[in-house]
């Protein structure tokens, strides 16, 4: 396959800067900032980011609204890079502005399980319940277990508890296998999913119990799926959202894969299950709906059921779409169906009468709302409303207080904060300020939206990120971003390792393109890249740093490219046909030879649905043949990083070690950076702090 450089050089092109959301049109959403924080702004000695300084910033969450709707609850993390370790707690703050009070100071992490009328925070830490005062007094340690609860919900009467617990049901292992053998470690397996992520399968699965609930006593537990091999939550990061008690107290949702070996490793299709306290039934309640069935969750008045939903087994990156049911079941709608987007999250209105929810839109992740049919049975499809916009990602929705909503929000040069968006005025204001002092010592990256004619005439947008002081008579080098996923947005995210305002703050442009196979733009777009990894997404790749190199600060002599897993790929790919645009590639966690990759990944059932099967079939053969990087490797004479996690089951550590030892035998200058205890991601600060610095040191010798 060759791209040549007349062809896409060739094309019409359009460029344009997205304003900040105070100059938009059409109903302009501003972001207000108090007075201090205006005043902290103007800070003379601003400094570029650091990856030391991007580890020390506040991680700011919400927990829950206060009854009365006038305290938020949220959590804040710091990360001690002496000690590798995170220390989480627990703040209150009045959602209409105010001083946060810190509520808990003890090591170890804290969450909300829930707040009483009476202004009682319940919460879970170290495995057990306890509850507190508004103000953090008279903490109260609630239960003694002798197993740490884990995924709790209470009932809403408060006289049951759901909560997950792993329990050995196939002895995988052989100490559990052979008692009279504890030191032994041997596994041994007749099927699939024998490991997941990033550990072997042990024969252990996360299951619901429940059990009655009164003054801190449990009860006797039932366990939901017992000597069944199935998960729930599911694995590998299903957590408490994969539980709903109904709201009568009288049943139980869980969602599950009840699927075991090949069909769960080749299957989407999680069911919604309702089960009966009283009589001990279980019933399928999304029984023919193929696809992934998540996040149950009652409208506040308890009469209706919404929850999220796929139609195709297998497509983990399909169309995500609100479904409705009124409360005895006979009668659903799916409220998205009309719409040509895909949903992040959903909350319901707190009377019940609209359902709001995210989703990604031209390179952001905003607010949406849908009203709720009074009459399920009309059928009649609801409007669907925009209400946020601008230069930002909505990452989340706390809850709704009197007259907005409280939400988390995200730039790409700025850490998630927590505001109130307003539902008159349509402003966000922020309610914390974490990292406001931070920030203020920090320079300026400036961000600009742009849009590239790709080679088949579609409009392709892109982020692009300049350095702190950017001169556009001066010369920079250059970075194409090759995001992973491959159906995840490049939006307004602010990530700890792939960090765009990090990048940029050392001197680089970074542009960001949203190729094909990306939500935001429609349905039509985020699906055209199954099937086809090698071609229209690394055309618009090429199509975007292509157009940005005609501008006179792009120093084309110092061109890379950089990017991980998908985005990996997309680089051990470009190696291979960018006809010397390049100067220097690095690649985490990529996919180089498709045919030993789909021998040793996991999740085959994304692997059949983006590379259209196995490499025995020979309908997918130009999936392992040209649009395999291995099938390049003659043509790479460029320097490349290849970073690899040995904990990576998804994709696994022979990807990484076959291109290294590709370059090297062919003589290109390259490096491998080796995480032993990493998995897909780096989570460990100090082996951030690694990578980062060999990020860097690359680039530094190589562009």
């Amino acid at each position: 396959m060759t791209y040549t450089k007349n062809m896409l050089g060739a094309l019409l092109v359009m460029s344009i800067t997205i304003g900040h959301a105070q100059n938009l049109k059409d109903g302009p959403l501003k972001i207000e900032r108090s007075k201090d924080s205006e005043v902290m702004n103007i800070s003379t000695d601003r400094q570029p980011l650091t990856a030391e300084k991007l580890w020390k910033l506040a991680r700011v969450s919400g927990e829950r609204i206060t009854p009365d709707g006038k305290e938020l609850i949220y959590g804040v993390a710091h990360y001690n890079l002496e000690t590798n370790s995170a220390e989480r707690n627990l703040f209150s703050v009045p959602v209409k502005g105010g001083s946060p009070k810190q509520l808990t100071t003890e090591p170890g992490s804290e969450s909300v399980l829930d707040i009483t009328a009476k202004g009682e925070i319940i919460y879970l830490y170290k495995g057990d319940i306890w509850k507190m005062q508004s103000d953090g007094s008279r903490k109260t340690k609630i239960t003694e277990t002798e197993g740490k609860l884990a995924d709790v919900k209470l009932s809403p009467d408060k006289k049951h508890i759901l909560y997950s617990k792993s329990v050995l049901v196939n002895p995988f292992h052989s100490p559990d296998k052979y008692k009279d053998l504890p030191k032994s470690d041997v596994y041994v397996y007749d099927d699939l999913d024998y490991r997941h992520w990033d550990s072997f399968n042990d024969g252990r699965y996360a299951h619901p119990f429940v059990a009655s609930y009164a003054d801190g006593k449990i009860g006797e537990p039932v366990d939901l799926l017992e000597g069944k091999p199935y998960y729930s939550p599911q694995a590998p990061f299903g957590g408490a959202e994969d539980f709903a008690w109904s709201p009568d107290s009288k049943a139980v949702l869980y969602v599950a894969k009840k699927k075991a070996g090949k069909e769960y490793a080749l299957s989407t299709n999680t069911d919604i299950y309702h089960y009966d306290l009283a009589s001990g039934q279980v019933s399928n309640l999304t029984e023919g709906m193929n696809g992934y069935d998540t996040h149950p969750d009652f409208s506040p008045v308890g009469n209706r059921l919404a929850w999220l939903s796929m139609k195709k087994d297998g497509f983990e990156a399909d169309k995500n779409d609100i479904i409705l049911q009124d409360q005895d079941g006979k009668v659903r709608l799916n409220l998205t169906a009309h719409w040509d987007e895909t949903v992040n999250g959903f909350t319901w209105s707190k009377d019940g009468k609209k359902i709001f929810f995210t989703a990604p839109v031209k390179g952001t992740i905003q607010l949406f709302e849908v009203q709720v049919p009074a009459n399920l049975a009309n059928k009649a499809l609801p409007k669907i409303e925009q209400i946020s916009e601008g230069e930002f990602d909505i990452t989340g929705m706390v809850g709704e207080y009197d007259g907005g909503l409280v939400v988390t929000s995200t730039r790409l040069t700025r850490a998630a904060e927590i505001y109130r968006y307003d539902f008159k005025t349509r402003q966000l204001s922020p309610i914390t300020m974490e990292n406001d002092e931070a920030y203020a010592h920090i320079a300026e990256t400036p961000v600009k939206g742009r849009f590239t004619k790709a080679t088949d005439g579609q409009d392709l947008f892109s982020w692009v990120v300049y350095p702190p002081d950017f001169d556009p008579a001066k010369k920079y080098p250059t970075l194409l971003y090759c995001q992973g996923g491959p159906q995840s947005a490049v939006s307004q995210f602010y990530s700890l390792r792939w960090n765009l305002q990090l990048i940029a703050s050392q001197g680089y442009i970074v542009i960001a393109p949203n190729r094909r196979g990306m939500p935001g733009w429609g349905v039509q777009w985020n699906e055209d890249i199954s099937g086809d990894w090698g071609g229209q997404p690394i055309r618009d790749y090429l199509s975007a740093i292509d157009d940005l190199s005609t501008e006179s600060y792009v120093d084309t002599a110092r061109l890379g490219a950089i990017g991980a897993s998908y985005g990996g790929y997309s680089v051990f790919m470009l190696a291979g046909v960018h006809e010397g645009r390049f100067k220097t590639f690095i690649s985490h966690c990529g996919l180089f030879d498709m045919t030993s990759w789909y021998g040793t990944t996991e999740e085959l059932f994304f692997a059949n649905q983006d590379l259209g099967g196995p490499y025995w079939d020979a309908a997918n053969e130009k999936t392992y043949t040209d649009f395999n990087p291995i099938t390049h490797v003659e043509k790479w004479n460029t320097p490349i990083m290849v970073i690899q996690g040995g904990k990576d089951f998804r994709v696994p550590i022979g990807q990484g070690l076959e291109a290294f030892q590709a370059a090297q035998l062919r003589g290109i200058k390259s490096r491998l950076v080796y995480l032993p205890e990493e998995n897909h991601w780096v989570l460990s600060g100090h082996n951030a702090q690694v990578w980062q610095r060999e990020f860097f040191r690359w680039l530094d010798e190589t562009l």
